[in-house]
Order: structure tokens, then C-alpha cells, then sequence
């Protein structure tokens, strides 16, 4: 009589390797994660901070048109006279300038004069286009 074996095959699926994985993709994604550093403006966003009242003396004003020509306090200027003009700021107490682009300035020319004056330590604020 010839018997046969019952041979069941489980159709289990072994979780084990797949959480190895898991862990392994999160372990790589937090540690690549936290080396990378934001390629960002560190602006000073308005807000209650106790810091000493501003002076009484005029900011230097910076504008410029949809050209990319910059103009300091009035005045047609280039843009090594104006980090210049911001080393010189930063030497005494008036750090301030005040960015004030045209209506249709692209950003590239707006970014460059905020980044010197971060460089420099000059503080610098932006109104709106005009």
C-alpha cells in the first residue's frame, strides 16, 4: 500500500529580514540627514525680542532697479563700493541698511546684497518693492 507523505508547504512569510532592512534604511536616512546644513539667509524675523532701542541716525539705504544697477543712499554705485560701505558700517555703530528692490529686480541681485551684508554683520532689513 503506498502511502504518500502529506508534505504542506507553509505560505508563512518570515518578517525578520524585512525589519532588518527597515532598520537599516532608517538608520542611513537619520545619519544623512543630520549632515546635511541648510543652504539658507539667516534673516531676523520680526518678533518681541528685548534689544536696545534703534538709534536716532538714518540707515544707509540700498536700491536697485530691474538691471541689477544698485544705488546707495541715491547715489548710482557699484557693488564692491557698496561692501565697502558695509565693511565700513560694520567698524562703527551704525550696522543698519535698509534693501529696498524694484518691482521687477530679480531675487538673484536682492540675495546678493543680503548675503554681503550677512557676511559683513551688517544688519539689514527689506521693504517692500517699489
Amino acid at each position: 500500500m503506498g502511502l504518500k507523505k502529506k508534505s504542506k508547504v507553509s505560505a508563512e512569510f518570515n518578517m525578520s529580514s524585512l525589519t532588518d532592512i527597515i532598520f537599516l534604511l532608517l538608520i542611513f536616512f537619520m545619519l544623512t540627514s543630520s549632515l546635511i546644513v541648510p543652504n539658507a539667509l539667516n534673516l531676523k524675523l520680526p518678533g518681541k525680542k528685548s534689544s536696545s532701542p534703534p538709534s536716532n541716525t538714518k540707515p544707509t539705504r540700498i536700491t536697485m532697479d530691474n538691471k541689477g544697477t544698485y544705488f546707495l543712499n541715491g547715489a548710482n554705485a557699484s557693488f564692491k563700493t557698496i561692501e565697502k560701505k558695509m565693511r565700513q558700517l560694520k567698524k562703527s555703530d551704525k550696522s543698519m541698511i535698509v534693501v529696498t528692490p524694484g518691482k521687477r529686480t530679480p531675487n538673484q541681485y536682492v540675495v546678493k546684497i543680503l548675503d554681503s551684508a550677512f557676511r559683513n554683520g551688517v544688519t539689514a532689513s527689506l521693504t517692500p518693492p517699489q
